[in-house]
């Protein structure tokens, strides 16, 4: 097992990781910027070091300063959380050149899966069910229209190296394509300097389902069940619940075998997302995320396995503590996302926190790093914390939600409380009737 382990995050996930770290009996070291100072993770961390100014570019994404820490403080090892390099491959060979553990996958798995076209042809040859469509990167509008000729429209046109619904354009005819290709090749590259772009068969009404993989390195994989993150805006998950609604038992056995088999098969190690769009009782792959997830407290809720320790055991060597067999699905969790932002326009909202409660009971979890007092920099993401919320069945977690949003209370800057408490009053949502369009069409009428 690790001595001590450098987490290389901020917020609520480097807290998150910390408090595993000392379950496990293990020293932390916390990096941080000059806006973080007063962080809720560098007061309890055994150590901290300031790696920049406030801008990501200069401290949480400046490779060659967390490098220095670890070797500053003796760290043998780097969890990197969620977000900034938790999916960079370079910064995982890095760290193995100095010989630093990454508690991740290897830099090889972190490219092949973040790359999108890579990623599906991986997908596919795996044996996981993937969307119809291009089988590499589209070189002009000729291939364009072929490949969408052959495949039906509507299409839709993504950015190989995207994420966060840049560089993705919907054609719905031929006659749309061309300025479809043309803008999504511009937006990827911008966004990031590559602008090769794939076409696939665009699903009106799916669901967003995500399963949750672990893999040993070794030829051995295990799943955790799926987590439904249909409800969304502009491709960013807002509400996350595990089990979906959309699923039974046997549907979850049956995708759950795949996806575990194609990470034995693999030979990844660590924590995995493999994600895919679900319509029609039918699931086709769109990406893999080598890390861990947001949403995974859901997770850790219908398993009672702390996915974290999981990690870091799994990094330290001593493999998957879990069979197939032995992993459970008790009960019903629901994961709310509370930014600091505007709850109608979605505007940031940073700020000072004047007053901070949490709700509690009963099936009730909080992951935040903010307290009462606490100055919420306008430098980084605007999530603040996490309500997990878990009941013996779905009916049940409703209610506890309904509860434990009334109780929750951040004065001094505008959250999105509001909506979740507009949500989980809404017939649909609580009979589970909902797809990846259902948030963002609500809120436009709600304008």
């Amino acid at each position: 097992m690790f001595q001590k382990i450098l987490i290389a995050n901020r917020g609520e996930i480097a807290l998150r990781v910390l408090r595993a770290c000392k379950e496990l009996g293990i020293q932390t070291v916390v990096v941080h910027s000059t806006a973080d100072s007063d962080a809720m993770h560098v007061r309890l961390a055994d150590e901290s070091v300031c790696i920049g100014p406030p801008p990501s570019r200069e401290s949480y994404l400046n490779i060659h300063q967390i490098v220095a820490a670890c070797e500053i403080t003796g760290a043998d090892a780097v969890h990197p959380g969620y977000g900034f390099l938790s999916e960079n491959a370079k910064f995982a060979d890095i760290l193995a050149a100095h010989n630093i553990t990454f508690i991740g996958p290897s830099g090889d798995h972190i490219r092949i899966m973040g790359d999108k076209i890579e990623a599906k042809r991986t997908a596919k040859r795996l044996g996981i069910p993937v969307v119809p469509g291009s089988d590499g990167a589209i070189s002009d509008e000729k291939e364009a229209k072929r490949v969408a000729a052959e495949i039906g429209y509507p299409v839709i046109i993504k950015a190989s190296a995207g994420g966060g619904g840049r560089g993705m354009k919907v054609a719905r005819t031929e006659a749309d394509l061309e300025v479809a290709l043309q803008t999504a090749k511009s937006e990827a590259g911008a966004a990031f300097g590559d602008d090769a772009v794939y076409i696939e068969k665009y699903l009106e009404k799916p669901r967003h389902i995500e399963l949750q993989v672990f893999g040993d390195g070794a030829g051995r994989g295990v799943h955790f069940g799926e987590r439904d993150c249909s409800l969304q805006r502009r491709h960013q998950k807002v509400w996350e619940e595990a089990n979906s609604p959309a699923l039974n038992a046997e549907e979850r056995a049956r995708i759950g075998g795949i996806c575990a088999k194609a990470i034995a098969d693999l030979g990844y190690s660590g924590a995995g997302t493999i994600e895919f769009l679900y319509e029609n009782g039918e699931f086709y792959f769109i990406e893999m995320n080598t890390r861990l997830q947001v949403e995974h407290p859901v997770t850790e809720a219908i398993t009672g396995i702390d996915l974290v320790h999981e990690q870091i055991r799994v990094a330290s060597g001593g493999g998957l503590s879990v069979r197939q067999e032995d992993i459970k699905f008790n009960g019903h969790a629901i994961e709310c996302r509370i930014n600091a932002e505007d709850p109608r326009t979605f505007t940031p909202s940073p700020g000072t926190i004047t007053h901070f409660h949490t709700p509690g009971g009963l099936g009730i979890r909080v992951d935040s790093g903010v307290y009462s007092g606490y100055r919420i920099p306008p430098y980084y993401d605007s999530l603040i914390g996490k309500l997990i919320v878990h009941g013996r069945n779905r009916v049940e977690c409703m209610m506890r939600l309904r509860r434990a949003l009334d109780e929750f209370v951040v004065d001094g800057i505008k959250t999105t409380l509001p909506l979740f408490r507009d949500l989980v009053g809404n017939p649909d949502i609580a009979n589970g009737d909902y797809d990846i369009h259902w948030l963002e069409e609500y809120l436009a009428k709600a304008d």
